[in-house]
């Protein structure tokens, strides 16, 4: 096996009737399986290759998660081009930058909107000479087409095999702009052992079968939702694919999953939501959860610590488990056997809420530049806060400054028509990650924060401002986004913003208004916000407490720009468009 494409080969054979991805079809869903998940790669394959892919050539996707993105971005490997990834909501110009710098010659777009970016930039686009569009219309001038009309598909078997083939391991399999939290994207070249490694990586750990179901959500265009595109095709484990964000809860309600991966500001949100209405419902039922919560955190504490559970405290904890934990279980479906996190830190405090409740979520660590996975805690030795041992073949340093060093199979080529900035990123050999950690006796690593985002404060004292962000966000369900200040000044303040679909039904219940600009000033708001505040800043030294504190009246968005598609703070975005509210709280100040 040499190749994606040889692997999705292998994996036909295997079992070609058994059901490979389920996908969403007016109030239900369809399924298909891997023999005809073959049929549908093998002709738009031979269809792209007419058009003009093949080896060392790109080709460009440019839409949300979706059956049709997996398939397409199958074709496009099988005939031996590389799969250049695009989120959807980047803008026009961004997508200009991708397609230009990664040197695409065929756009695939997801309907008439995309196509519509890429119109808007034609000319900025000379070597563009298809594009395809999945959901929209052809046009007069034949620059787009439509996917069901892609030529060639009754090209012999014998050629796609040929084309599969000639694809070696070392072959460029995906391009992957970095997010550019800092600076301009960089197109991570990552081969086709770079993903197999990944994939052969995370069987070896027998975390997941051919006989679990595997929801994905994650954007397709990011490493992380690549790389468990890959991983269940090795496995045969069957996945339901809907990208649709506001469709999650509904989603896993009916599918009944046994696994999902997600980004930590899902998992935020899901604790947020339950601990608003219970909030807001009060009386007995918010008795009893907060009961049941510390229960349950008492006994998640133990178990992590080896120490024995008194018999007074099993029973406390049936009975908070019938209550209250039970019923959060059966809002995911009933067969959630873990939930993995990645992408961005995890709260401690959001992990062990969701362990109480039965919900484990294995959080793990990888960069683009490492295939996404380099790391995962495993379910028997499972140490909240960190983000568990090394996967089976991957290489771990831990720097004289702290920086973490990967090295191994899943480590990229290089960055794309960047060799200086390769150079400095594989230096001696390892993957420079820019974060901070360390290793425990069992080699499990606890990431401080990134290199490069430490907070250090005018007195010279260092502060890791993820972890403070994560912590009031926990401790304060009506927050969205906490964006933790203080590098060169005197003392650490915060930006934040509110989540509305869980404050506002709060506010209304309170009396309180629902507008934005007016509910941020409120005092009843600040209160709840201060109380969060208090909590958190009552276990830090004095140099990491936060002292002021904003809360802004539009929360944090890809689309305004100060996140990145895959929901991290692009932390100089903030800093620039809140410059002034964020000088006003050092006014005075030496």
């Amino acid at each position: 096996m040499s190749s994606i494409p040889s692997l999705l080969r292998d994996r036909i054979a295997a079992t070609p009737e058994a059901e490979a991805y389920r996908t969403p079809s007016g109030d239900g869903w369809t399924s298909l399986s891997w023999r005809a998940t073959g049929e549908r790669v093998r002709e738009l394959a031979l269809g792209l290759a007419a058009l003009g892919a093949g080896p060392d050539r790109r080709v460009s996707i440019l839409c949300s998660t979706r059956l049709e993105w997996i398939l397409c971005d199958l074709a496009v490997l099988s005939t031996g081009a590389a799969t250049t990834t695009i989120y959807p909501s980047n803008t026009a110009a961004e997508c200009a930058f991708v397609v230009n710098d990664s040197g695409t010659s065929i756009v695939i777009a997801e309907n008439d909107d995309q196509v519509a970016k890429l119109r808007s930039v034609q000319k900025e686009l000379p070597d563009v000479t298809q594009v395809i569009v999945i959901d929209g219309t052809a046009s007069d001038d034949g620059w787009v087409i439509k996917l069901d009309d892609v030529p060639g598909k009754a090209a012999a078997e014998a050629d796609y095999d040929a084309m599969v083939d000639a694809i070696g391991e070392a072959d460029l399999a995906t391009l992957i702009y970095t997010s550019g939290t800092t600076g301009r994207p960089k197109g991570v070249e990552l081969t086709h052992d770079n993903w197999l490694y990944a994939a052969s990586a995370v069987r070896e750990l027998n975390l997941i079968t051919s006989d679990d179901l595997h929801f994905l959500w994650l954007p397709l265009s990011h490493s992380f939702g690549k790389l468990l595109e890959v991983v269940m095709i090795d496995i045969g484990t069957p996945t339901a694919i809907d990208g649709r964000l506001d469709r999650i809860a509904d989603n896993l309600g009916a599918l009944q999953p046994s696994f999902m991966a997600a980004a930590p500001r899902i998992f935020e949100k899901i604790h947020n939501t339950v601990a608003a209405t219970q909030q807001r419902e009060g009386g007995a039922k918010l008795k009893i959860f907060n009961w049941a919560r510390k229960t349950g955190v008492r006994v998640v504490r133990a178990r992590q610590h080896g120490a024995p559970i008194p018999l007074t405290t099993k029973i406390e904890y049936a009975i908070a488990d019938r209550l209250v934990f039970s019923k959060l279980r059966a809002r995911f479906g009933g067969r959630i056997r873990y939930f993995i996190s990645g992408a961005a830190p995890l709260s401690q405090d959001i992990a062990e809420f969701f362990d109480a409740a039965g919900l484990t979520i294995l959080e793990g660590y990888g960069l683009t530049e490492s295939s996404a996975g380099s790391f995962l805690n495993r379910p028997a030795n499972v140490k909240f806060g960190s983000v568990g041992q090394p996967l089976p073949g991957t290489e771990v340093r831990i720097a004289d400054d702290g920086e973490i060093l990967i090295g191994g199979r899943g480590i990229m080529r290089g960055y794309h028509g960047l060799p200086e900035e390769t150079a400095e990123a594989l230096e001696d050999g390892w993957l420079h990650t820019g974060d901070i950690g360390e290793l425990d006796d069992q080699g499990r690593l606890t990431i401080t924060d990134r290199k490069k985002e430490l907070i250090k404060t005018s007195g010279g004292k260092y502060v890791a401002p993820t972890h403070l962000e994560g912590r009031i966000k926990a401790a304060c369900p009506y927050l969205s986004h906490v964006f933790v200040h203080g590098d060169r000044r005197n003392f650490c303040t915060a930006l934040m913003t509110l989540d509305m679909d869980v404050t506002r039904p709060w506010a209304e219940a309170q009396g309180l208004p629902t507008d934005p600009e007016e509910l941020r000033a409120h005092p009843r708001m600040r209160e709840e916000v201060q109380k969060a505040v208090d909590q958190v800043n009552a276990d830090q030294a004095s140099y990491a407490t936060i002292k002021k504190f904003s809360i802004l009246s539009q929360d944090f968005a890809v689309e305004t720009g100060e996140l990145t598609p895959s929901l991290k703070v692009k932390r100089k975005a903030v800093e620039e468009r809140y410059g002034e509210t964020l000088d006003s709280f050092y006014d005075g100040q030496a």
